[in-house]
């Protein structure tokens, strides 16, 4: 399948999916990331109402102006994208006053911040009568669970989930989106150290890919060292984030239990 036809047949499932349901059109969060600008840019495809918002929290300046960048070039090519620039910071700083402080760590308020936007993009979508459309693929979703249960895991569509990274920024550079995002190191955008993707888990996207695909069919080659410790990386993050990439436990009560 080439890359046309994988975008095509997106935007059409989009489009079907949008049909069945009444509503009017899409929700996305822009990052200034790859995965949200190949997103809002497939939504917009559709040809439906799709809502663009900027939500910064404490955010690097760069993060800002790419996210800013791919909302003006999406409502320059598509007639029915809006941007909405909406400032998170003063939200989350009134957080962390009614928050013990005792609570605030890294990762916890990291996720508060993901936690934010998608509270936020479901005030406007359930506002404008829209889907919400997630911005997580394969590897991410259905690898290493590297997104924030709740948060921007907290979607009710999944248009690339099922595309590994290195598909989405082959997507991405035929739909036309702008080099600064191509050629942005993935960030979650939620620490205000600017750390990578890359930093936080000990491996690129390529490397979490090989894993992926070696752990589904392992062959009898004999790994490098450092592919050993890959294998050991994708591992430890799929085993953790497990919970959030299977359904909500349910646990089963016995009719009989009811009867005297």
């Amino acid at each position: 399948m080439t890359t046309q036809k994988a975008a095509d047949h997106i935007v059409q499932w989009l489009s079907d999916y949008l049909g069945q349901t009444g509503l009017k059109g899409f929700a996305v969060g822009i990052s200034g990331g790859i995965d949200s600008a190949v997103t809002s840019t497939l939504c917009a495809r559709t040809g439906k109402p799709v809502l663009a918002l900027n939500m910064p929290i404490l955010q690097a300046k760069d993060q800002v102006s790419r996210s800013s960048a791919h909302i003006l070039w999406l409502e320059k090519h598509f007639s029915a994208v809006k941007g909405i620039d909406i400032e998170l910071t003063p939200v989350f700083e009134q957080v962390k006053t009614c928050f013990p402080h005792d609570i605030q760590d890294g990762l916890t308020m990291a996720n508060t911040r993901s936690r934010l936007r998608m509270l936020t993009l479901y005030a406007f979508a359930s506002n404008h009568r829209l889907l919400v459309a997630g911005t997580g693929n394969k590897v991410e979703d259905f690898g290493v669970g590297f997104f924030t249960k709740y948060g921007d895991g907290g979607v009710d569509i999944s248009p690339i989930a099922d595309l590994m990274k290195s598909e989405v920024y082959a997507i991405g550079k035929d739909l036309g989106i702008i080099d600064d995002i191509l050629s942005a190191p993935p960030t979650d955008g939620l620490w205000e150290d600017n750390r990578t993707d890359e930093n936080q888990i000990g491996a690129t996207y390529a490397e979490l890919e090989w894993a992926m695909k070696y752990l589904a069919s392992p062959g009898k080659k004999s790994l490098t060292d450092r592919q050993k410790q890959v294998v050991d990386i994708y591992k430890k993050f799929n085993t953790a984030n497990r919970h959030k990439m299977l359904p909500i436990p349910v646990c089963p009560v016995p009719g009989e239990l009811w009867t005297a």
